[in-house]
């Protein structure tokens, strides 16, 4: 790994806000001379070369596409990408290639990436074809000549680049991992079953439901409440609801005698009924949303009030976790949250807090809970998040997207649950379960679901089976986590990750490696089989033990295609 600067780079970059930045310079073969950089009007550029054959893999969590080669991608924050651009919910400046390297780029702008620029002067003369459908005109990987990167970093006068280089795609993220100080602690629990209840729920409605799960043998180790938490939600009191909690320490007791961990909704827009709300005034933006304050986290004192006030009043019991929402905006299609031009009084313009919004207010939360263990849920993250205990979830619902979701955010220090929350049939509740048991949340959102949501379905001798399988994948889990932390290996990865010199692995982005040693393939309601690649080497079902070749072939089955490594 290497740091190159260039120009003059900008204060506030997500290495700022990183406390266990570990940087260590190693020699590397890539050959910084090639790279050129100039400022222009709009901020600061970068030229990379690039091979025709290279595949690019990266840029956070993903929804929409796992291969960036030929790809234009401008990473921004935002709550509802609908097609393969780069917006996301979690944007990270970083992207990997199957040519042995990756390049993180300390910024919080919106940086524009463009992998189909040629420069003048490199044309070849191409055979003369008639273009009959659009996908064949427009196939920017058809050029085997090689090309540039072609990058450009709004307003920056400059920017600090670490050029990182492995054997494979996994040796490569792990180091951009180590270098964010590991993957994050998470403690077993936190991988055990996790049910939100429905937010309009009282205090006996949620004791309710915890007598649900022991009486029904259903495996549950943490219930999440919702807005109706709150006195207000949108934006939020931080205070609980008479109403509906007359007695918050009864249920604290009653649902923790029972042997659940509590984990409760909130975002950071912070009502006038908040008790801390006059003390935040002067630190925060210039805009509200949802008629309340949006706290200025990369100042220590507005984290060190936000932080107290909850670890005060807040966390006790065992209330070890939040769920931090709407930190992602939607300034894109929904526009409800501050404007890109909106300022801070710590110097953050509203464009860089946007991209680093959800790990300042991480950071405030583990302040709050002051040490508890946690694995916590959260709606934004950027570049140098893998030591935050916090997965990704998110409001859209396609079930192939949120797979592919599974393969992209390992590229990028990230974690991210399938999260199940309703369902079209009890095959889709099937389905959209045997995933999310595979993932590192075992998430079930139920916040508008006035009942279990597979009791309408007629599902819950099933959904008993599948979720039991949580159980048995948790030890894998653990494992992996505790290789995350001290390497920076993720716990979910692409095929592409592991099996970086086999070329038949860089398309696959419904197929995700968990843990040291199982592929995973799941399917969709509809699907009766599906096509599945296992990699070279001895391979036996994870269900039954039966040994299986490498290679492609075809599954029939009612369950998850789950693969486990012999050796």
């Amino acid at each position: 790994m290497k740091k190159i600067t260039f120009g003059t780079p900008e204060k506030f970059v997500p290495s700022m806000f990183c406390d266990n930045f570990n940087y260590v310079e190693k020699d590397i073969k890539y050959d910084v001379s090639r790279i050129k950089a100039k400022e222009n009007s709009k901020g600061y550029t970068l030229l990379l070369p690039l091979g025709s054959n290279e595949h690019i893999y990266g840029f956070g969590l993903q929804l929409k596409k796992s291969d960036f080669k030929g790809s234009k991608v401008t990473i921004r924050t935002n709550a509802d990408p609908v097609a393969a651009t780069g917006d996301s919910h979690a944007p990270v400046p970083f992207f990997v290639s199957t040519a042995g390297y990756g390049i993180y780029f300390d910024t919080a702008r919106c940086v524009e990436f463009d992998f189909a620029a040629k420069l003048t002067g490199n044309a070849k003369i191409s055979e003369s074809k008639i273009m009959m459908t659009t996908d064949e005109l427009y196939d920017t990987n058809k050029d085997d000549s090689d090309g540039v990167c072609a990058i450009q970093i709004p307003v920056a006068k400059g920017i600090d680049i670490y050029v990182i280089e492995g054997e494979t795609i996994t040796d490569i993220v792990a180091q951009y991992n180590m270098l964010a100080g590991g993957g994050c602690n998470v403690p077993k629990w936190g991988l055990g079953v996790f049910y939100r209840c429905c937010g309009s729920w009282n205090q006996e409605q949620v004791k309710g439901i915890a007598d649900y799960f022991r009486n029904k043998d259903i495996p549950c180790e943490i219930l999440g409440l919702e807005p109706g938490w709150h006195t207000r939600a949108y934006s939020c009191s931080y205070v609980w609801s008479p109403e509906r909690y007359p007695n918050p320490d009864e249920l604290i007791e009653y649902v923790g005698s029972r042997g659940y961990h509590l984990n409760l909704w909130e975002h950071a827009f912070t009502n006038p009924e908040a008790p801390f709300y006059d003390e935040m005034k002067d630190k925060c933006g210039n805009f509200d949303v949802f008629n309340g304050l949006v706290p200025d986290f990369a100042l220590p004192e507005a984290r060190k009030i936000f932080a107290d006030y909850h670890k005060e009043n807040i966390v006790k019991g065992c209330i070890d976790g939040f769920k931090l929402d709407e930190c992602d905006s939607s300034d894109y299609t929904g526009g409800w949250s501050f404007p890109n031009l909106s300022e801070f009084p710590s110097g953050l313009e509203g464009d860089c807090y946007h991209n680093l919004f959800g790990t300042l207010y991480a950071k405030t939360m583990l302040d709050a809970l002051d040490g508890k263990p946690t694995l916590s849920s959260i709606r934004q993250f950027g570049g140098l998040c893998a030591s935050y205990p916090f997965v990704l979830y998110s409001d859209l619902y396609d079930h192939k997207d949120f797979i592919r979701g599974c393969v992209t955010s390992g590229f990028s220090g990230l974690l991210w649950t399938p999260e199940v929350r309703d369902a079209k049939s009890a095959e889709d509740m099937k389905r959209r379960l045997q995933s999310v048991v595979f993932s590192p949340q075992c998430l079930i959102n139920a916040w508008y679901c006035e009942e279990a949501p597979w009791l309408e379905l007629g599902c819950e001798d099933d959904v008993r089976e599948i979720l039991k399988i949580r159980e048995k994948v948790v030890p894998y889990l653990v494992e992996a986590f505790e290789k995350y932390n001290k390497t920076g290996v993720a716990p979910m990865r692409a095929l592409v990750s592991d099996y970086t010199d086999d070329p038949a692995t860089y398309g696959i982005d419904d197929q995700y490696i968990l843990g040291e040693n199982l592929v995973v393939a799941p399917m969709v309601a509809g699907e009766k089989s599906r096509k599945v690649y296992l990699p070279k080497g001895e391979w036996v079902d994870f269900f039954t033990g039966e040994k299986q070749e490498c290679g492609y072939f075809e599954v029939e089955t009612d369950n998850i295609p789950v693969y486990k490594r012999v050796g």
